[in-house]
């Protein structure tokens, strides 16, 4: 064996299909792998994937209800004891800061952070959030920190 007897190897590939070309194509000759009659035999049929057959369309059987607020404010929520046990493994000072609270990974880069008022709390915290709702203010206060409320 040498160069001169090597040769090509066949491709991998199939023929393209070629419908509308007679019987010996070995697509059915007047049908073309069509069928027989209806619509989508005709010519420039074009269904579209929704689309079923005249019946109801689901997406207009399924009720709808409620309203989706495209100005909602979303916040990620923090709870006092949630935070005293971030303090507590040292993974807060404090005095925490939204950045401080990112990097701790409690909140993600662009979220919102209010403090709720779940759990108890006995060390003297000054934090900066965005939110927080009354009774976790009273209970931060109480423990002797403060709460800076931050604009978004």
């Amino acid at each position: 064996m040498d160069l001169s007897n090597l040769k090509a190897p066949k491709p991998n590939k199939k023929n393209k299909k070629r419908i509308g070309r007679g019987q010996g194509s070995g697509y059915g000759g007047h049908t073309v792998g069509k069928g027989h009659n209806g619509q989508k035999a005709r010519s420039g049929h074009k269904e579209k994937f929704w689309f079923e057959g005249g019946q109801m369309p689901l997406q207009r059987r399924v009720p709808k209800f409620g309203f989706n607020n495209p100005f909602r404010t979303d916040y990620e929520a923090l709870n006092v004891d949630t935070l005293d046990g971030f303090i507590g493994l040292g993974k807060l000072d404090k005095k925490v800061t939204i950045s401080d609270l990112r990097s701790a990974g409690v909140i993600g880069k662009s979220d919102l952070v209010k403090l709720l008022g779940r759990g108890k709390i006995e060390t003297k915290v000054d934090i900066e959030v965005h939110a927080a709702s009354k009774s976790a203010k009273k209970k931060i206060e109480d423990a002797g920190g403060s709460v800076t409320i931050v604009e978004n």
